[in-house]
């Protein structure tokens, strides 16, 4: 993998995307290219370059120096894309089966090249397509327990991890995290984005001193925990999943040194939100994706902190059961979040979007938000990923 610098900043198209590659020596001079822009994102251009004689591709992604999802009234850093390909190439370094490669990258066009995964499907859609994909939950509960244990404060010496804290320092996009999933939601905010039908719960949520204090305190955590790298915004969007066994986690623009919770969190969230676009009969595979992730990820980050913990933590009885215990309990309360905002606040998700008729669509999300609540609420006295299915079930029945 090259990192290189170019003398200028210049947004790419599907042909100069195209001339890139070649350039790179990625395709040789004479290849038969094809160029697709097939980003459907929030933040980025994605263009998939294609050599029809070789049957080759790639991907070539760039970051804009705004959201898209907004546009360039909101300003975004491009450092955004040194900070994703620096994430990728450090979680290979433990899981080089659950990450894309990473061919090229250069910090002032703010570009990476990466293997094309289009073989695959993003778990997103495959799931709202009625796929279950068994592997899934048991693959990302090692990329976690695997990831986060070995670039923790648990595994690195301190002056190790404190050089990687400033290289992961990611303000523009945790600022979007804290105000978009921690923040907006719990008020009345001109960014929050939901159907009328809606308006008496989100003021229900916003009325809620109780709930807003407990959000508060877990915004509170994801700014000051600085536990270990974490991809950030690990939803079922960030993943490819295929028919047969492979998964492959992207995306970790929004990667930075917090807590350990937060991933497994929107992780759930985002399982649960598709068990709402669910038939209660076919709800069962998605239960147990919750239950694996969690019990995958206990038994990785255990199995890994009895290998290779710091003397320090290793010696500490007690130690590796109140990290744990911890991280479930952040990850109750940052799934409740996440729940909420893909309900009411800017950036929703189609698992809900897409219900039908529009009456369902309504009531799920009324769901969603009294889940979240919950969730939020409740957080300190679940114990297991069955407590909170419990508690996901209980509010369905009432």
């Amino acid at each position: 993998m090259t990192v290189t610098k170019t003398a200028a900043y210049e947004t790419l198209t599907e042909s100069s995307a195209a001339a890139l590659a070649v350039r790179l020596g990625l395709f040789p001079s004479k290849s038969t290219l094809t160029c697709q822009e097939i980003g459907d994102g929030n933040l980025n251009l994605v263009f998939r370059v294609y050599d029809k004689e070789q049957q080759k591709g790639l991907i070539i992604k760039q970051a804009v120096p705004y959201a898209k999802v907004v546009g360039e009234s909101w300003p975004l850093s491009l450092d955004r894309a040194r900070i994703e390909s620096s994430a990728l190439i450090r979680q290979a370094e433990h899981v080089p089966h659950l990450v894309p490669k990473v061919y090229y990258s250069d910090t002032e066009l703010a570009v990476t090249v990466l293997e094309d995964l289009s073989h695959l499907k993003i778990a997103r859609k495959g799931l709202i397509d009625g796929k279950d994909y068994p592997h899934l939950s048991e693959d990302i509960g090692e990329f976690l327990g695997k990831t986060h244990f070995y670039s923790s404060e648990y595994a690195l010496d301190p002056t190790v991890k404190e050089r990687l804290v400033k290289q992961f320092t990611n303000p523009d996009l945790c600022d979007i995290t804290e105000s978009l999933v921690f923040t907006d939601p719990f008020f009345d905010h001109e960014t929050n984005d939901f159907e009328e039908e809606l308006r008496n719960e989100a003021e229900d949520i916003w009325r809620n001193e109780a709930l807003k204090i407990e959000a508060a305190k877990l915004k509170q955590r994801f700014l000051s925990a600085e536990e270990t790298l974490i991809h950030g915004d690990l939803h079922t969007g960030s993943i490819f999943a295929g028919e047969e066994a492979e998964t492959k986690v992207i995306d970790p623009e929004f990667a930075f040194f917090g807590p350990i919770g937060f991933d497994i969190g929107q992780f759930i969230a985002n399982l649960l939100l598709n068990a709402l676009s669910r038939e209660e009969n076919r709800r069962a595979p998605l239960y147990r994706h919750v239950e694996t992730v969690w019990n995958t990820f206990s038994r990785t980050f255990s199995e890994a902190w009895k290998n290779d913990a710091l003397d320090a933590c290793k010696n500490e009885k007690g130690r590796l059961e109140s990290v744990l215990k911890q991280t479930f309990e952040d990850a109750a309360g940052f799934a409740g979040c996440e729940i909420i905002r893909r309900a009411i606040g800017l950036a929703h998700v189609a698992d809900l979007d897409t219900i039908v008729p529009f009456s369902r669509r309504i009531s799920q999300k009324k769901l969603a938000l009294k889940i979240g609540a919950a969730f939020i609420e409740k957080r300190s006295g679940f114990r297991t990923p069955k407590d909170m299915i419990e508690a996901f079930r209980n509010a369905l029945k009432e």
